[in-house]
């Protein structure tokens, strides 16, 4: 498939203290969040300089693409566009457009199946388009999920056997230890709905296909952890944070926070945590976890530490590379799980939206 685009697609993030509610009022719209948890979380931010940083990790991530990519025969233009900040899609969309480009393939900073981080984003996209007057006239397709991706799971896991190692030097044994794998808290309605319609019922509930892509993933880490180290093997759990809808809906659990708390009382004496559903610090990592799961962990008179995010580490943008490659050479799709590889394009009806529906870009054919 030819195309003449690639665009970094994101969530975003404001770059300094007012710009802090406006973007958190935008995350949350009519989604029923209390005021009270927006002030909250705008919190975290304002003690950060009001700055995420995702932004700063999506400009280093775009300068290592553009670095790397000719030197893997990828030599189209790469724009970046954000969700819920600047450089917004309707802005980037027509910027694309102006300079001639047609054919556009996007690549989420989300490895996962689930409405917000997948479905969400391919709406948004064709908003964008619809913003521009430009249905039709612009294509836009979007690189499939990469949970189990050889190129996002190796520097997790590098960084997790050092951690592990590390941990063991100052005093532990490993079967003191638990290995949490942590990501965004969903609401249980769209676990359940997560992924191809066809596949939903073959995925525990609620979690859905969201969380099987992330035990899966998880699964694949400590396999090959187990098996590098030569160690017997470590317990491990998916975890979730960040939750910040209302009080009345269920969310996935266990929380974080409360995980650390179980493991303490069965005997553990440290826990590292593995951000496994983030590709990058931003603040959901930076403060949910090295703040406030490490102060529960401290508390508690654990051992605690946190494995870095792939970021923008070449092992990473090449695994990028590899999935623009598998659309525009046809690559062979790496995966490294029996999920795997995700379909290239999403099916009619996958993570749908469960308060209206919308048009989408990228979407397989209903035939």
């Amino acid at each position: 498939m030819t195309y003449d685009a690639i665009l970094l697609t994101s969530f975003g993030g404001p770059e300094g203290p007012d710009e802090v509610m406006p973007f958190l009022e935008r995350v949350t719209a009519g989604r029923g969040v209390p005021r009270e948890r927006l002030e909250e979380v705008s919190h975290h931010y304002l003690a950060l300089g009001g700055v995420s940083p995702i932004n700063e990790q999506n400009r280093a991530l775009l300068a290592a693409m553009k670095e790397r990519f000719p030197e893997r025969g990828i030599d189209i233009p790469i724009y970046w566009g954000n969700r819920n900040s600047a450089p917004f899609f309707a802005d980037v969309v027509k910027e694309m457009y102006d300079n001639g480009h047609r054919r556009v393939l996007a690549w989420v900073t989300s490895a996962y199946s689930s409405y917000s981080g997948c479905r969400q984003y391919r709406e948004n996209l064709y908003q964008a388009l619809t913003d521009n007057d430009l249905v039709g006239k612009m294509v836009i397709d979007k690189v499939r999920h990469y949970f189990d991706h050889p190129g996002f799971l190796q520097p997790v896991i590098g960084d997790l056997e050092d951690k592990l190692q590390a941990m063991v030097k100052n005093g532990l044994d490993f079967s003191e230890i638990d290995v949490m794998f942590a990501t965004h808290s969903i609401p249980d309605a769209m676990g359940e709905t997560s992924g191809p319609p066809a596949l939903r019922e073959t995925f525990e509930k609620p979690g859905g296909a969201y969380a099987a892509q992330h035990l899966a993933a998880a699964e694949i880490v400590m396999d090959k952890v187990h098996s590098d180290l030569g160690i017997s093997p470590v317990s491990w759990q998916l975890v979730y944070q960040s939750r910040s809808g209302s009080p009345q809906v269920p969310w996935l659990e266990p929380d974080v926070n409360d995980a650390i708390r179980d493991i303490h009382a069965s005997g553990k004496k440290g826990v590292i945590v593995v951000p496994i559903g983030f590709v990058s610090d931003h603040v959901e990592v930076i403060w949910d976890l090295d703040n406030e799961a490490q102060e529960t962990a401290l508390e508690l008179g654990m051992d605690f530490a946190r494995v870095t995010t792939p970021g923008s580490s070449l092992a990473f943008t090449d695994g990028i590379a590899d999935l623009i490659l598998e659309r525009i050479n046809e690559a062979t799709p790496q995966a490294l799980s029996p999920l795997g590889p995700w379909p290239s394009q999403c099916a009619v009806g996958c993570c749908p939206n469960l308060r209206r529906e919308l048009k989408v870009i990228a979407e397989a054919s209903a035939e």
